[in-house]
């Protein structure tokens, strides 16, 4: 069984301690916000696109580790992207942190398989889809 301790590597505590892509974007042209009202985490999407791609993406957010940082890997891994490949990424990691914590972890999930350890915790899944959710709802597909 998955400590507490596993979930919280060494990437996902450099990640809430110095998130990458946090802060405001002024000139946004989606948005959005979602919660957790179990926990309380908040994360807030703001993104810039440029035909079907991803030009710029920024999240602020405020609660745990887990949301923080997977905020933060998310936005290292769709900035630049097509919505399509976002979509599918996101379809992707939520399958994955809801697969039996023996499950393999897929290539393609690059950074998030860090995420491996809330398999073994239902209640911190949803800390670390919130920004996908947000994503997703900014996009319109949610």
């Amino acid at each position: 069984m998955t400590t507490p301790d596993e979930l919280y590597q060494q990437l996902i505590v450099a990640h809430d301690r110095a998130p990458h892509h946090c802060g405001p974007l002024p000139d946004a042209t989606h948005a959005a916000t979602v919660d957790n009202p179990l926990c309380g985490d908040v994360v807030t999407v703001r993104l810039v696109l440029a035909g079907d791609t991803i030009a710029r993406i920024a999240f602020e957010g405020r609660g745990c580790a887990l949301s923080r940082a997977a905020a933060s890997l998310m936005t290292d891994r769709v900035a630049g992207s097509t919505i399509a490949d976002a979509t599918a990424l996101r379809h992707n990691f939520e399958r994955f942190v809801a697969e039996p914590l023996e499950a393999p972890v897929p290539d393609a999930l690059g950074d998030l398989a860090a995420f491996r350890g809330v398999r073994a915790f239902r209640s911190r899944r949803t800390c670390a889809t919130l920004a996908f959710h947000a994503l997703a709802r900014a996009l319109g597909n949610e």
